[in-house]
């Protein structure tokens, strides 16, 4: 009986992610051709990023299609980024570099940084990139194309997300999971509900009227999840948000160890999926969806099990595996991280916990040379 009620709840809560992940991806659009010549100006801000700076801001000068000015802020890094983006400044004019003022009390580092970074940006389109980011040759173009076209002032693309160690090729590629399984796209487009609010905060477009009238990364400046209170500070101030599939046209490598990966998911969990209000019943939905049905499914096997329980149990199987496999080619994410799709889910919620309980004991986290609480 017990069996039953498990393996009924497991299959619920598997094929309505399931269900929902492959209705978004007829939503989840890659950004047009570009039809007309636009301008933007893209804010890059940087702490320590020497290793990846001048790849980043030499493929936004690549850029095709579009008219381009890169704004660099220098946010207080002790290694040789500075010295890297002067200079490709001194031979491109397109290039500015900036020296952040110092941090003031209350902010993140980042929202500080690409706050200050807006005010010298001159161009009717901003373009927020993080450092790791290599856009592509018609990539803001098509981005651009997109903000036009969509009609929400402020857009944001998820990138193909490039990864190389075991720990990074289980939990990252959850990212396209979790969005698309979790999130009705249709009923975000239609509806300023600031919770169907979401982005990533590695590439953001926005109109600079619009981004100003909203109030801007002032309105966030707390928050080390971008992707998540950007898009609902504007919707907050009355503006429509979307998402768009970058893919194709820009890459990530947000992580490079597993050190990396457990500390930056760390740092803003509590404003995600840990949050108090929402890390109980996610983490339900997810253990039972993705976790659960392959023990389910082995347990149904044993030969006085019911052909229903054992149907239902393949089901739940085969749904809770389905958007993972798909998003394999879709997305271009590792196979391994398909495969392993129920430990990918478990070492995930093991951060999400952890962080929660972290924030329950005001405990801190070093990122980049600084200590954020996960309160």
């Amino acid at each position: 009986m017990l069996l039953t009620i498990l393996t009924s709840v497991s299959l619920l809560c598997a094929v309505i992610p399931a269900l929902l992940f492959l209705r978004n991806l007829h939503l989840y659009k890659k950004p047009p051709r570009p039809s007309a010549l636009g301008s933007v100006s893209v804010i890059i801000p940087a702490r320590n990023e020497e290793r990846y700076i001048a790849d980043c801001v030499r493929a936004v000068l690549a850029s095709e299609a579009i008219r381009v000015n890169v704004i660099v802020l220098d946010d207080h890094s002790d290694d040789n980024t500075a010295q890297v983006v002067r200079e490709i400044e001194r031979t491109d004019s397109r290039v500015r570099l900036i020296e952040a003022p110092p941090l003031p009390a209350g902010w993140c580092g980042k929202q500080f940084a690409c706050f200050v970074a807006a005010h010298f940006a001159n161009e009717p389109v901003l373009c927020f990139l993080d450092s790791d980011v290599r856009v592509e040759r018609e990539g803001l173009a098509r981005m651009y194309a997109a903000l036009r076209e969509g009609g929400a002032p402020l857009i944001s693309g998820f990138p193909r997300q490039i990864t190389s160690s075991p720990l990074e090729q289980l939990i990252l590629p959850l990212m396209h999971f979790l969005l698309l399984g979790f999130l009705p796209l249709d009923r975000m487009r239609r509806s300023l509900q600031p919770s169907l609010g979401a982005g990533c905060g590695q590439l953001f477009l926005a109109e600079r009227d619009i981004y100003w009238k909203a109030g801007g990364h002032e309105t966030i400046k707390g928050s080390r999840h971008d992707g998540l209170t950007l898009p609902r500070a504007f919707r907050k101030a009355g503006f429509p948000t979307d998402l768009w599939d970058a893919t194709e046209i820009a890459a990530c490598r947000m992580y490079r160890s597993a050190r990396e990966v457990i500390f930056g998911l760390l740092k803003n969990a509590t404003e995600g999926l840990a949050a108090p209000q929402c890390i109980l019943p996610f983490s339900t939905l997810l253990f039972f969806g993705q976790v659960l049905p392959i023990a389910l499914w082995i347990a149904s096997l044993r030969e006085y099990q019911s052909i229903v329980l054992r149907t239902m149990a393949t089901i739940s199987l085969f749904a809770s595996y389905t958007p993972r496999l798909v998003a394999v080619f879709r997305f271009r994410q590792p196979l391994i991280a398909a495969l392993f799709h129920p430990l990918s889910v478990i070492l995930f919620l093991l951060i999400e916990w952890t962080a929660f309980f972290a924030s329950l004991f005001h405990i801190q986290f070093a990122w980049k040379g600084r200590r954020y609480s996960t309160s």
